[in-house]
């Protein structure tokens, strides 16, 4: 006579919803001026400068030779208060290292980039 077991398994699972323990700011409010690092970097011809601006106003992006010489006006307008990409193409340009300056307001920061052809 054979004999049969059975084993029956009941897996269950409760999930309580209680009220939220944080809350991140997802809101979009800019609290700062920022000018991030382009990507990427090294590039080659084009690049990609990120930017933050908290209120609006005047904004200028401006591109240096290693020797100070102004080579290239990106942005020269009114923008408001957000986080903007830009997209740079330097094919006119030669191999080198660049600075890029942000100013707005008071703020003005200036960061380094490099170009490979």
């Amino acid at each position: 006579m054979r004999q049969v077991i059975q084993e029956v398994r009941v897996w269950s699972i409760t999930i309580d919803y209680g009220p939220p323990t944080s809350v991140s700011n997802n809101s979009g409010v800019v609290d700062g001026y920022k000018l991030s690092q382009n990507y990427p970097n090294p590039f080659n011809p084009s690049t990609t400068i990120n930017y933050t601006i908290p209120k609006s106003g005047l904004v200028s992006m401006k591109v240096f030779d290693i020797s100070g010489r102004e080579v290239a006006n990106l942005i020269n307008e009114v923008k408001t208060a957000g986080t903007y990409d830009f997209k740079f193409n330097a094919s006119n340009l030669s191999s080198g290292v660049y600075f890029y300056r942000l100013q707005s307001g008071n703020f003005i920061e200036t960061k380094k980039m490099f170009l490979l052809k």
